[in-house]
């Protein structure tokens, strides 16, 4: 295991930051790149990456990585060092108010000028072509503060990676997995091997996430090329949402280690002792702009009627919210049929506010798909 560590802050900042990737294997030119919490109050992927680093650790000693292996604990140090009135604020950046995983270079529109006359026939020069100018483009980022510096660092680590993986969890909520469009074939193992419950698929949400700008560049290159240049999806990206934010365990953390593990032995990362058969997947993947957000009319006290990882129908209700004053109790329906898949983890909620997600199976939304 080698260590990296990295200057997030500039000379005579008043507090300094320093981000930390621990990079395991031979260097190759297979690469993977696993981060976590890169909202910082957001902590099962940090439990997880702790069981990661330990098999990773035993698998290096053992000779059994077939890449190199990068992963990055705890992705948000300034995240880590926020907190208001003794809560911890991880999400936000306090001095901006721009969410830690939105606003990351997009180099595609770059890459489409440095790549002319530059690409062939042969698809794995072409990777090797795309990913050396996505390197050169993103080193040209100039960042204004020290969050936009982290962001380049995380960025710089994983953009010629074949695999990244995102590490999140949401307020409360069942497994689940953002990903490309294009990705769907690669990513299904990995929706089965980690149990999702929803498995939504985009090609470009809105918002600019780590994980797009990894892995849009390549159908976004694909796509200008036409068929003039092979160009394959060379990286598969996925956000994995791990729960809520209070399914911090043990139990769950180890078991997830262990699906994302074997989901890179099946990719030719690394080799596993075992050979367990991939379980049968809890949901087909969706359309993320299927997903129905459901906000709160009113403020009030918030009743569930449905758990998490529920299959709905349109009309159900899926909570009610009662004003405390007048007593008044309205149901909340959903409007598709699906998996409710997240809720709040307030129960006392305002107006407007989103209190659950139901992953339908029809598109029907289109803009920015994310909440904020």
């Amino acid at each position: 295991m080698r260590v990296q560590r990295h200057a997030i802050s500039a000379p005579h900042s008043s507090a300094v930051y320093e981000l930390n990737s621990f990079h395991f294997g031979p260097a190759s030119e297979k690469r993977v790149y696993i981060q976590a919490s890169l909202h910082a109050d957001e902590v099962p992927g940090m439990l997880v990456a702790q069981f990661l680093r330990r098999r990773l650790i035993a698998l290096e000693a053992e000779a059994k990585l077939r890449a190199e292996i990068v992963l990055v604990p705890a992705a948000n140090p300034i995240g880590l060092a926020q907190a208001v009135h003794g809560a911890p604020f991880g999400r936000f950046d306090l001095r901006t108010g721009i969410n830690f995983n939105r606003a990351y270079k997009h180099v595609a529109a770059e890459l489409k000028t440095m790549l002319t006359g530059q690409l062939g026939s042969d698809a794995a020069a072409n990777v090797r072509i795309v990913r050396r100018h996505a390197r050169a483009a993103l080193a040209d980022w100039r960042p204004a503060d020290d969050s936009e510096t982290l962001k380049k660092t995380l960025l710089g680590l994983a953009i010629d990676a074949d695999i990244v993986l995102d590490l999140h969890c949401d307020n409360e909520a069942a497994l689940h997995i953002y990903s490309g469009t294009p990705l769907a074939g690669a990513i299904a193992p990995l929706a089965a091997l980690m149990q999702s419950h929803a498995t939504l698929l985009t090609t470009a949400s809105g918002g600019e996430p780590f994980d797009e700008a990894c892995s849009r560049l390549w159908w976004e290159l694909a796509r200008h090329f036409g068929d003039r240049y092979p160009i394959p999806a060379a990286c598969i990206a996925a956000t994995i949402e791990l729960r809520g934010e209070r399914d911090v365990s043990e139990a769950l953390a180890e078991t997830d280690a262990d699906a994302i593990l074997r989901y890179l032995a099946l990719n030719g990362a690394l080799a596993l002792d075992e050979n367990q058969a991939i379980p049968q997947p809890l949901c087909a993947a969706t359309a993320l702009e299927a997903v129905q957000p459901l906000l709160a009319p009113h403020a009030g006290i918030l009743l569930y009627r449905r758990q998490l990882g529920e299959r709905v129908e349109a009309g159900d209700v899926i909570a009610e919210l009662i004003d405390p004053v007048s007593g008044q109790a309205t149901p909340l329906r959903t409007e598709v049929a699906g998996v409710f898949f997240a809720r709040s983890g307030y129960r006392h909620v305002l107006r407007g506010m989103n209190i659950g997600k139901v992953a339908g199976r029809d598109a029907f939304r289109e803009g920015k798909l994310l909440s904020l």
